[in-house]
């Protein structure tokens, strides 16, 4: 089969692998769809603990499942599935109580499991019994079911974060991910949505969106702006979905006593933040993080794509074959659109 092998670090080569063999518990998907993530780009760059090169990266995928191993009940051949990034091993004691996104194996596809930035992926037996491994409708196009997957971390964000009846929420980076809060946000109860981004690009498809007031922060100061659309009180709760260290120090400024903050984009490894915790104590607020998602939070994000209640097909803006992958990249990092499908 042909597949995008990350061979070593800013080196993606297109080329023949074998096709994977499927045993007794495990099955093979054809992708048809697998889109770029932003923790791909970073692996491409710094690499990762879990991924060792040659490595077939691409968690955010959909496909046909053409075949199963004997032992293989719960799917069969011809389903169409959507798979997530995030494999509990069913075993540790954050698996069984519900949290398999905090395994402390953390498995995950693209990762120590092969990828879907290849014609096939294979489903083994962990993923299977465990996985978020879901069956997309008919009328669910695979591009859309690829993007079940960071919905999916959208939806455990949002749970954690506790938005409530009127609350006022403020997003901090208008990409991809940070724009599926707002519909999310506004499904749960927020009566104002508020985007902070950096460039102002991305804040027209933020308002398309659902976003009731953005802010481009390298015209205006973002935390007086806040304060000042909230009536000096702050936000009820706010995200940071973006990479950059002071985003985390300005969300305590901007959110309300007793709000809630979510630390939910990544930062660079190794970096170091300055907070004024006091601001936490004095203000009572509740600050929590955010890591992928769990299978059912992955089947609901399919639930309210195949609805019609969040119009997913919108965030994508560029399509490539598997043998542009590393224009695909280029542009998912440029940040000239938003969520990048590849098409093996």
């Amino acid at each position: 089969m042909k597949a995008a092998v990350l061979e070593s670090l800013e080196n993606i080569v297109v080329k023949e692998v074998p096709t994977p063999e499927v045993g007794p518990d495990e099955a093979l998907v054809k992708v048809h769809a697998c889109a770029v993530c932003g923790s791909d780009v970073r692996i491409y760059h710094h690499g990762n603990n879990r991924v060792i090169p040659p490595a077939i990266l691409g968690h955010e995928s959909s496909g046909e499942i053409i075949k199963v191993g004997a032992g293989v009940t719960s799917f069969q051949v011809g389903d169409r599935v959507a798979l997530g990034s995030d494999v509990p091993c069913g075993e540790c004691d954050f698996c069984k109580a519900g949290h398999g996104n905090n395994c402390v194996i953390n498995y995950a596809m693209g990762y120590q499991f092969p990828g879907s930035f290849a014609e096939y992926v294979l489903l083994n037996r962990t993923v299977l019994n465990f996985g978020p491994v879901h069956l997309i409708p008919e009328h669910m196009s695979y591009d859309e079911g690829a993007l079940a997957e960071p919905l999916a971390c959208v939806l455990n964000a949002t749970e954690l974060a506790g938005i409530k009846l009127g609350d006022t929420v403020v997003v901090m980076g208008a990409g991809p991910i940070g724009c599926m809060i707002i519909p999310v946000a506004l499904m749960s109860g927020a009566a104002k949505v508020i985007v902070i981004n950096r460039s102002p690009g991305r804040l027209a498809f933020a308002k398309q969106v659902g976003a009731d007031v953005t802010i481009c922060s390298s015209e205006e100061d973002q935390v007086a702006r806040v304060l000042e659309e909230t009536g000096g009180l702050g936000a009820d709760v706010v995200f940071t979905a973006n990479p950059t260290p002071s985003a985390h120090a300005d969300a305590l400024l901007m959110a309300k006593n007793r709000g809630r903050v979510n630390l939910f984009g990544g930062l660079p490894a190794g970096s170091k933040v300055e907070l004024e915790t006091n601001l936490i104590h004095y203000k009572e607020l509740i600050v929590s993080g955010a890591h992928g998602s769990v299978p059912r939070h992955h089947r609901l994000a399919i639930e309210l794509i195949s609805s019609g209640k969040l119009d997913i097909q919108s965030f994508i803006s560029h399509r490539f074959s598997l043998d542009e992958v590393n224009e695909a990249f280029r542009i998912a990092e440029s940040k000239e659109g938003l969520r990048v499908i590849v098409k093996p």
